[in-house]
């Protein structure tokens, strides 16, 4: 077991988990919790179109991360997965 994190990522999708709320592990700050990614119709350009979907759930301690700034990593974080070849950019 690794000590000294501040962050853990919680992966279930392998599972056939699709979305799950993760328990912080103290002394850490925040946790990520993953599901298994699941074909869904969604809108694109206007057209109906089948993408893979997957959900994130972000918990954080509030005495460490405000929850203002776990939403904007969560947003950069859907940013960088739907669009990885900015992460190289």
């Amino acid at each position: 077991e690794f000590q000294g994190g501040t962050f853990s990522i919680s992966n279930l999708g392998m599972f056939g988990i699709k979305d799950f709320a993760a328990v912080i592990n103290p002394p850490q700050g925040a946790i990520l919790a993953v599901g298994a990614g699941e074909q869904r119709p969604v809108v694109k350009d206007g057209a109906l179109a089948i993408a893979t979907v997957m959900s994130c759930t972000l918990s954080v301690d509030h005495r460490v991360v405000d929850g203002a700034v776990g939403a904007e990593f969560l947003a950069a974080f859907k940013k960088l997965i739907e669009d990885p070849m900015t992460m190289l950019l």
